[in-house]
């Protein structure tokens, strides 16, 4: 029976990992062969890998590819994705290229503000509250000034800090309710550094104010949010009817028409809405892997933004007017190119490199368009062939190798599967009628 093991995260790798093979694996040779044959062999590399977590044993690696041709308010972008399902790099490559002839992808930024709390609760009168945080406010924001000096002097800093009365939602809850513009960082530390100090000079200021009936406020937390409505990019891709073209046998006006029933029916249907946008994640979620920001964090975002009409619903709209379709959308992104893992990560770096040294706002950009990329492409899929026909022969490698085929055996399936629908099912069994 496995007993409790104190220390562990003192043990050095190596013994993390005989550990693990001991005690959970029957010291399963092959178990530590997979483990180690993972470490890089640059020792400064693994060195750097094992600083990103805590009590490492192994590297978990995951594919990156390129999304090239995207054209992106006029500019030729080649986007690096770092995703595991098959079809995705695949289906963002296709979006782009129908659209490199269409006048591509156009953005707009809609805003970059971000957000965090001090959360706070008070059970004395409103009046009382209002009038400490009028007493206090000036020292509130004096205490954060050496925090905030070096991103101020970039454009951006502390935007605006407000008292808001959350008592009708719970009683006795009230914010100090911060608002940041980050310029190129992500943030989250610099926000979270500044919501700190602001809670201990609250604390200060609550213990000397003399206008309390009751005990002074509490501070419960202090932490940054992310949700961030208010740092938007818009995408879309527009063009005439007539130019979309016959897609296998449809017509434009047909699939013009399909397209924006599909859209409509993941607006009102939260069912479909899910599966709609967890299709536009994944390429969002792709391109923010390979920059090294927090999936994460935007996903969560992202979902809650879906719901602020009060029901889950689709991230994208679609129309037609006046024989001209458009397919757009408005993504929540906060996203950075300096600080944290964007700095860190030799890959990240280099994805960075790859799409020309972006800012954050371009960072926000690209990322945007290959979300919509990536939903212009299931739904081109989804409104004339199916989802499944296309996705499951991106498939074929990996179910090829999960049945165990040889190299000749996998040169005849794909021959025999090369106008059909492969199955795992109906691969198994030609494989044995091959045996």
């Amino acid at each position: 029976m496995n007993q409790p093991i104190q220390g562990f995260s003192k043990l050095s790798k190596s013994d993390k990992v005989d550990w693990l093979i001991s005690n959970h694996l029957g010291n399963d040779a092959t178990a530590r062969e997979t483990i180690l044959q993972y470490w890089n062999t640059h020792e400064k590399l693994q060195e750097l890998h094992d600083g990103f977590s805590e009590n490492t044993i192994t590297n978990y690696y995951l594919p990156m590819g390129l999304a090239p041709n995207f054209l992106i308010n006029g500019q030729l972008t080649t986007i690096p994705m770092v995703i595991e399902e098959s079809s995705v790099v695949a289906a963002a490559s296709k979006a782009a290229k129908f659209w490199l002839d269409r006048g591509g992808f156009k953005t707009t930024i809609k805003g970059t503000t971000k957000s965090g709390q001090v959360h706070i609760k008070y059970d004395g009168l409103r009046s009382e509250m209002e009038a400490f945080y009028a007493f206090a406010k000036a020292d509130l924001l004096q205490s954060v000034e050496h925090i905030n000096a070096s991103m101020k002097s970039r454009g951006g800093g502390l935007l605006e800090l407000q008292l808001v009365d959350k008592t009708e939602a719970l009683r006795g809850y009230y914010q100090l309710h911060a608002t940041f513009d980050t310029r190129d960082a992500m943030g989250a530390n610099f926000i979270n550094t500044v919501l700190e100090q602001l809670a201990t000079t609250f604390k200060q200021k609550a213990a000397d104010f003399q206008g309390f009936s009751i005990a002074p406020p509490e501070v419960i937390m202090s932490i940054l949010s992310n949700y961030v409505p208010e740092c938007v990019v818009h995408v879309e891709v527009s063009c005439e009817v007539d130019e979309i073209g016959t897609i296998n046998s449809v017509t434009g006006d047909q699939f013009a028409r399909k397209f924006v029933e599909a859209v409509e029916i993941a607006t009102v249907e939260p069912y479909r809405a899910v599966t709609h946008n967890k299709g536009i994640m994944n390429g969002i979620d792709a391109v923010v892997l390979a920059t090294g920001n927090d999936f994460r964090a935007v996903e969560a975002g992202v979902h809650a933004y879906a719901t602020r009409s009060g029901q889950y619903r689709s991230l994208t709209a679609a129309r037609v007017e006046d024989g001209r379709f458009t397919f757009e959308a408005g993504f929540p992104l906060a996203l950075g190119t300096v600080g944290g893992l964007t700095s860190l990560h030799p890959l990240a770096k280099l994805s960075l490199q790859i799409m020309g040294q972006p800012d954050a706002q371009e960072l926000m950009s690209i990322t945007a368009v290959c979300g919509l990329a990536q939903n212009f492409a299931a739904l081109h899929s989804l409104v004339t062939t199916g989802i499944q026909s296309g996705h499951m022969k991106m498939h074929l490698t990996n179910m090829l190798e999960q049945i165990g085929a040889t190299d000749a055996e996998k040169k005849m399936l794909r021959k025999e599967f090369a106008d059909k629908t492969p199955s795992f099912s109906a691969l198994k069994e030609s494989l044995q009628k091959l045996r």
